[in-house]
């Protein structure tokens, strides 16, 4: 237990964190989308409407998202641009499944929410990341 006079955690405590919530996450979503994708029917049956091109991009995005653990992990620089891009290709991806929406494809709620929810993960690892980033 730490006590009111302790330093806050370093930064580079706070980066290998990052890295690891990143890497659970880039997994997660490797496992979630291949499972729809290559799984057996029920997978895809407990998926219930899903939009298929969705899926495909957050199955890609996965190993983008590993690919920037292991970036944030060895502090490398390029890992803040690469998680400023997922998030930002995850809201064309959120456009477009809105534009899909609103022509009436059928959809599932939760797809709105892991949306919701990706976008604000890899917003909030790119202000961390910039905010602990140290001057070149």
């Amino acid at each position: 237990m730490s006590s009111p006079n302790s330093p806050p955690p370093s930064p580079s405590y706070l980066i290998k964190l990052i890295a690891i919530l990143a890497l659970v996450f880039g997994i997660m979503t490797l496992f979630s989308g291949g499972s729809v994708l290559f799984g057996p029917e029920r997978a895809r049956e407990v998926a219930g409407a899903y939009v298929p091109f969705v899926v495909w991009f957050n199955f890609l995005a996965g190993f983008f998202y590993i690919l920037a653990a292991a970036g944030i992990w060895l502090g490398r620089n390029w890992a803040l641009e690469l998680s400023v891009i997922i998030a930002s290709a995850t809201g064309l991806a959120a456009l477009a499944f809105v534009f899909q929406v609103v022509q009436g494809a059928p959809y599932e709620m939760r797809t709105i929410g892991a949306l919701v929810l990706r976008i604000g993960f890899w917003a909030a690892i790119a202000a961390a990341l910039h905010w602990t980033r140290r001057p070149s």
